[in-house]
């Protein structure tokens, strides 16, 4: 029989034989589900490439939508046989995107162990002799009529100092949200200062118990949300919304809180804040930013707010003027605690730590005067925080 009929046999064996150990020992890497009504997204970025080894649960690459971004893993330790989707390409939900072939890391690991080792070995080279070399003078250029060229096509030499990178899905999103809100709202902000003394000094005084009670630190923020969904019953309009020739009031607080991530800002919402203790507030703060660090928040979670918070203090933000979170009326700034000179109740001269306070509102429906009482009501509630405790706000 000769070698060319014996290949025609041997092929199709072959290939079924691929098949088979392909589909025993390859999973495929799907689009995991990123939120209730999210069908699809945009492939971000790709951690791995076809050949690298990867462990189980390590990440393959992000899937953005417009409002959040979920990384998907690998189902199993393995080879990245094939990649089928490329980075700002849409896919869906269930999509396979890559295939691995399994059980491929430990050799992997062998093998790089064994390379180390071989780099690690000194290797003995002889030490070249000295040879003294005369320098021959280079000769002088020569000059040439100049030439016509197309600037564009030049390459550039020397160090890059501009660097450009696609804005992801969420960071276009929060440019779009922002620039409506700038386009749409009369925005103005009024400001105060608030003695964080007493708040403070709570703190200080209560905070080692609390947290070994509730197993979650005392901050400011539960202080200032509580504050707020209080002030907001006064002062129903803060919490009220413009719709065409409507406002709508919301007989309800669900302040929405801003939390920085590596991907930008997300906004998971605390409903309901009137009826939350300060307990329930941090437990839900903490529990808000551990998914959003590791991109476990929902849409329902980040979705239906009516008032919201921002605290620049945390990064160092002294004084600023935040921008409305449409479809809100008005956003509440905290900043930094800084002390200063201030005049106590009794007329003294003190020093003590004070925190810039700004709310940004919609002047449409919002007027001056209701806009200061609400802070002015802040203030109060922040500087006796008793109040607050033994309902008596």
């Amino acid at each position: 029989m000769s070698s060319r009929l014996l290949m025609r046999i041997s092929r199709p064996t072959y290939s079924a034989l691929f098949q088979f150990n392909c589909a025993k020992y390859c999973v495929g890497i799907k689009v995991p589900f990123i939120a209730e009504s999210i069908n699809s997204g945009k492939i971000g970025r790709w951690s791995k490439k076809v050949g690298d080894y990867i462990k189980e649960d390590e990440e393959v690459c992000d899937i953005e939508s417009d409002k959040l971004t979920v990384s998907v893993k690998a189902p199993t330790s393995g080879k990245i046989t094939q990649i089928t989707a490329v980075e700002g390409q849409e896919v869906e939900v269930g999509l396979e995107i890559a295939r691995l072939q399994e059980g491929e890391v430990k050799q992997a690991e062998s093998s790089e162990k064994a390379k180390a080792e071989q780099t690690s070995t000194p290797k003995s080279s002889a030490k070249p002799e000295s040879v003294e070399t005369k320098a021959e003078p280079k000769p002088a250029p020569a000059t040439s009529a100049p030439v016509k060229q197309n600037v564009a096509s030049v390459v550039a030499t020397g160090d890059c100092r501009i660097r450009r990178e696609k804005t992801s899905l969420m960071r276009q999103r929060i440019a779009d949200r922002l620039k409506a809100s700038q386009n749409t709202a009369a925005m103005l902000t009024t400001f105060n200062e608030i003695d964080m003394h007493n708040l403070i000094t709570l703190r200080e005084k209560h905070k080692e118990e609390f947290l070994k009670k509730h197993g979650v630190k005392l901050g400011f923020m539960s202080a200032f949300a509580r504050a707020s969904a209080l002030a907001i019953q006064e002062v129903p309009i803060i919490n009220a919304s413009w719709d065409d020739d409507y406002i709508t009031y919301h007989d309800y607080v669900d302040i929405s809180v801003a939390v920085a991530t590596p991907s930008g800002l997300v906004v998971p919402v605390l409903r309901d804040v009137q009826e939350m203790s300060f307990i329930d507030i941090e437990k839900k703060i903490v529990e808000f930013g551990t998914k959003a660090k590791n991109r476990k928040l929902s849409i329902a979670e980040m979705s239906g707010g009516t008032f919201t918070i921002s605290n620049g203090g945390v990064f160092g933000s002294w004084l600023g003027t935040p921008i409305i979170n449409p479809p809100q009326s008005a956003i509440l700034g905290m900043h930094a605690t800084k002390k200063k000179p201030w005049v106590d109740e009794k007329g003294n001269i003190v020093v003590r730590p004070i925190m810039a306070v700004a709310l940004t509102y919609d002047h449409r429906l919002i007027d001056g005067r209701e806009a200061v009482t609400f802070l002015g009501k802040i203030k109060k509630l922040i500087e006796d925080p008793s109040r607050m405790l033994f309902s008596l706000a």
